[in-house]
């Protein structure tokens, strides 16, 4: 039997002996980080006593239509509801047959459960990381969906500098710890000002254009990686933005550094300094308003869950400060006012 119709059936037999009163099975791989309790709160929206199988594509079009635009891939995990379980585990032997020929067990399961008239259900928080390099611009450009796995850690630069990958990890958790349903959200606001645009994803990085963008070009991540494989043909399933010296298109970097729980007035604080030197003029534009004196961004948000259903991305607003040389700027995230728009 070929070997991924053999990790097909070892997957399927073990989750047979499991007893009744179970809601889900997740398969994912060994180098993958799941964030528990976003993926609890993303299951529970769906009934787990009805036929579901919820994961995500690769971000490389390659890699779809090497395996299927319909196959939930597995380094990213995937979620099968209990009821298409035991379903999937009756038909096991002689699905396994016709798909001797396919290449990973995520794509024979994915065959047997389309036999039973089952569609992938997407969920846009699983992160399947067919990617290679510095995965930061994708990180600081989330979609609005939670954070719920990362794959190929150990293909991946460490998505801190100046850290190596298991601190980068030990690093992440810190701000998950605090609130994991914010965790990389991502978030637009400005300056008028000094004509500045902000873009904060939550819990990783913040970063300071020193123009303003609107949040149509900020959600596109900067390609600060590089696919999978080389090919020709455009590579990923989103848009990108180049990377650039231009000073008006080029962000200044802040990472994650700290978080602080204040209990009194029930906040959370998270703070993102800089790591690189800005070695660019300023953006002529603007006036000539540099960012380059700041050091700090501290991000003030509600201690609190945030909630998913048909909700918008969360608002910001930075906090005035006196003077136009400050080197720590304070912003504050909160929900969007009724008719607000974050332009």
């Amino acid at each position: 039997m070929p070997f991924a119709c053999r990790m097909a059936r070892v997957v399927l037999e073990s989750f047979n002996s499991v007893k009744e009163g179970v809601r889900w099975y997740v398969m994912t791989d060994d180098d993958t980080v799941l964030f528990i309790d976003n993926l609890v709160e993303a299951l529970s929206k769906y009934d787990h006593n009805k036929y579901w199988y919820i994961g995500g594509n690769s971000e490389c079009i390659s890699q779809n239509l090497d395996n299927s635009f319909e196959m939930a891939f597995g380094g990213a995990a995937y979620a099968i509801s209990f009821p298409l379980m035991k379903a999937l585990v009756r038909i096991l032997d002689d699905c396994l047959k016709r798909y001797q020929t396919l290449y990973g067990s995520d794509h024979v399961i994915q065959s047997c459960v389309a036999e039973l008239g089952v569609s992938l259900t997407f969920e846009r928080g699983f992160h399947q990381i067919d990617l290679h390099g510095d995965i930061s611009g994708f990180l600081s450009a989330h979609p609005k969906a939670p954070l719920l796995s990362l794959h190929h850690i150990d293909a991946i630069d460490p998505i801190f500098p100046s850290m190596n990958r298991l601190q980068s990890l030990q690093h992440i958790m810190k701000a998950a710890k605090s609130d994991s349903s914010r965790l990389l959200q991502q978030t637009v606001c400005y300056d008028k000002r000094t004509n500045w645009s902000f873009s904060i994803s939550w819990g990783y990085s913040a970063q300071i254009y020193e123009k303003i963008h609107p949040p149509s070009i900020l959600q596109r991540p900067l390609q600060t990686f590089h696919a999978w494989r080389n090919t020709p043909r455009q590579s990923f399933m989103f848009n990108t933005r180049p990377l650039t010296n231009d000073p008006c298109q080029a962000p200044h970097m802040f990472f994650f550094e700290s978080v602080d729980n204040i209990w009194n007035n029930n906040s959370i604080v998270t703070n993102y300094t800089r790591r690189w030197p800005w070695r660019l003029p300023a953006c002529a534009p603007t006036g000539g308003h540099s960012a380059d004196m700041v050091s700090k961004i501290q991000v003030f948000s509600q201690a609190r869950r945030l909630t998913w259903g048909g909700r918008r991305r969360e608002c910001c607003e930075v906090i005035p400060s006196s003077g136009m040389k400050v080197t720590e700027v304070k912003i504050r995230v909160r929900a969007c006012m009724q008719n607000e728009v974050m332009a």
